[in-house]
C-alpha cells in the first residue's frame, strides 16, 4: 500500500469531499472504500476518514463494513434549495441574455388548465408589445408554442380529450383546428425538442418554444421567443433550447447522456 498522504490544506479536504460526493451520485448502487478511492485518486485511509466525517453529519451513509452511498442529510438540504427556488427568478438573467443574442421578445410560459400564462417578458423595443405576450395574458396551449410543448408531454387519448373539450378554437387562419393536424403537429414537437407558432396566435407574429424541466425531469414551463413574421429566424431554435436548458440546469435538471435531439438541420413547420 502507498504511504499516506502528506496533511491537506482545509481547501484540499472539501474538493476531495466533493469529489467524493460526485462519485457516489455516479452510481445508483452503494460503492466500497476501495473503488471510491480509486476513481478519486485518494489514498484509502484519506477516502476513510473524510468519508467518516460525512458519515457522523449524514451526508454519507455506512451501509456495510466499507461501503457507502449518499445520506438522508443531502435530501433535507436539497429539499430546501428546491423550496427557494423561483422559476421566474431563475429564468430571468437566461431571458436577458437571449433577448440581447437577438433583439427579440423573449416570454417565460406555464401552464393553468387549458391555457398557457404568460408570467415574465423581456420586450423587444423594435416593434410593439403584442396582447398575447403581455405579463398575465393567457392563450390556448393548440394555438402556441409553449402550449404545444406541454400538450405534447401527454398521451393520445388525453390530447384527443383536449381537443373534445376544447373544441380547438382558431385564434387566426393559420391556427390548428383538426385533431389530427395537432397529432401531427405533437409529433413533431416530441421529435425536435421545439415548437413553433406560426401566426396561429396573432397574425404576423411567431414563436419558437423550448421546454424549462425541474429536478425530476418535470415539464413546468416554456421558454418562447417571439418575433414579426418577417423577422422569423428558424436559425434561433438552437438557441432557444440551449437557454431553456441552461434555465432547467439552474432548477436542478440534468439531462439524461444517452438522450439527443436532431435539432441544429430542422427547419421551422411549413404551413
Amino acid at each position: 500500500m502507498a504511504a499516506e498522504e502528506p496533511k491537506a490544506s482545509s481547501i484540499q479536504v472539501i474538493e476531495r469531499m466533493m469529489n467524493l460526493l460526485d462519485t457516489l451520485a455516479k452510481h445508483p448502487d452503494p460503492i466500497p472504500l476501495k473503488q471510491l478511492a480509486g476513481e478519486t485518486g485518494l489514498h484509502p485511509s484519506t477516502a476513510h476518514r473524510i468519508l467518516a466525517a460525512m458519515t457522523a453529519r449524514g451526508f454519507v451513509e455506512r451501509v456495510d463494513a466499507g461501503v457507502y452511498r449518499l445520506g438522508i442529510r443531502l435530501l433535507q438540504l436539497g429539499n430546501v434549495v428546491k423550496s427557494r427556488i423561483s422559476v421566474r427568478d431563475s429564468a430571468v438573467e437566461s431571458m436577458q441574455k437571449l433577448h440581447l443574442a437577438t433583439g427579440e421578445s423573449v416570454n417565460l410560459g406555464m401552464r393553468d388548465g387549458d391555457d398557457i400564462v404568460y408570467v415574465e417578458r423581456t420586450s423587444s423595443g423594435r416593434s410593439a408589445v403584442r396582447v398575447v405576450h403581455i405579463v398575465g395574458a393567457r392563450a390556448p396551449l393548440h394555438t402556441t408554442a409553449t402550449g404545444k410543448l406541454f400538450l405534447a408531454e401527454e398521451s393520445n387519448a388525453r390530447i384527443a380529450e383536449y381537443a373534445r373539450r376544447t373544441g380547438l378554437p382558431p385564434s387566426t387562419p393559420a391556427s390548428i383546428t383538426t385533431l389530427a393536424a395537432l397529432e401531427k403537429e405533437l409529433e413533431r414537437v416530441r421529435r425536435h425538442g421545439v415548437a413553433y407558432d406560426m401566426d396561429e396566435v396573432e397574425n404576423g407574429v411567431r414563436c419558437i418554444a423550448a421546454g424549462i424541466r425541474d429536478d425530476s425531469g418535470e415539464l413546468i414551463a416554456g421558454l418562447s421567443l417571439s418575433t414579426p413574421a418577417d423577422r422569423f429566424n428558424p436559425d434561433w431554435a438552437p438557441l432557444v433550447r440551449d437557454t431553456a436548458a441552461e434555465i432547467s440546469a439552474t432548477l436542478g435538471y440534468f439531462k439524461p447522456e444517452s438522450s439527443t435531439v436532431a435539432l441544429r438541420n430542422d427547419k421551422a413547420p411549413r404551413r
